[in-house]
């Protein structure tokens, strides 16, 4: 008889005086065992970003819609690949710190310029849609 299930079935492991199944037992080593004593150990989750960034991302999400109702036309244009209409913000000089809210150095796209810009650094440099965050003069 399994401890875990009180059904009749094979016995994984012994622990202690107790048998488990195979499902039992691994349903013990997580905590998660009907007969466990013990309560299930609860982890504390990491969160995704501190309260600091958690308020600029909130601030920047406004922000970012009120931007894209303003310039509905993307003003990268790369040759063929341009749909016309701006879905998304490119960041020319990056977006870290104070960079994710600076309006300065914001550039409305369509998604398939934002891509192109995005894996070509070095060409997206020579056309002026991104900038060396290091040569930023604040």
């Amino acid at each position: 008889m399994c401890s875990g299930c009180n059904k009749p079935s094979v016995i994984w492991k012994n622990v202690g005086r107790e048998k488990f199944c195979k499902d039992c037992y691994g349903r013990s080593i997580t905590g998660v065992a009907k007969k466990s004593k013990n309560k299930p150990t609860t982890t504390k989750r990491i969160p995704t970003f501190s309260s600091k960034r958690a308020k600029k991302n909130a601030l920047y999400s406004i922000s970012r819609k009120k931007f894209l109702e303003d310039h509905p036309i993307c003003q990268m244009k790369i040759d063929t690949r341009c749909t016309i209409k701006s879905t998304e913000v490119h960041h020319t000089a990056g977006r870290i710190e104070e960079l994710l809210l600076d309006m300065r150095y914001w550039k409305a796209g369509c998604h398939n310029c934002h891509s192109w810009v995005e894996t070509h650094p070095d060409e997206a440099k020579a056309l002026g849609l991104s900038i060396d965050r290091l040569t930023i003069k604040k």
